[in-house]
Formats: structure tokens, sequence, C-alpha cells
């Protein structure tokens, strides 16, 4: 794994969520076909670059993924 890597794996993920308003990370991990330390790391790259809304779900149980507009 390298920055590179990391990089086309946030490219996925930022797709996904233009595509839509909101996404679960369960949703993401779908269309992807990310693994979660993929998919964790991809967040982590987005976050970073201040680009991700990031929430819980009402159960706590996955994330609540979205664009920053």
């Amino acid at each position: 794994m390298n920055v590179e890597t990391i990089g086309t794996w946030a490219g996925l993920v930022w797709n996904a969520l233009n595509e839509t308003e909101v996404l679960g990370n369960k949703e993401i991990k779908k269309i992807t076909k990310l693994k979660d330390k993929e998919l964790y790391a991809a967040i982590g790259w987005l976050a970073r670059e201040g680009k991700l809304n990031i929430a819980e779900s009402e159960d706590g149980k996955e994330l609540v993924l979205s664009l920053v507009k």
C-alpha cells in the first residue's frame, strides 16, 4: 500500500458520494468493492482534505458520509 494507491481509493469513494447525497460505509463498500482497511484509508484521505462530512448512523453501527458542498 502506498500514497498513490490510497489516493486512487479516495477517488473511488469521492465518485460514489458524488453520485448521491449520503451513503453509509456498507453501501460505499458495495459500490467501490473496497475492503475495510482500504475504505478507511480513503475516508481518512478525504477527511484530511476537508472533503467529507462524517456522522454515525442512528444506531451507531455505521458511518454516514457525504461530500462537503
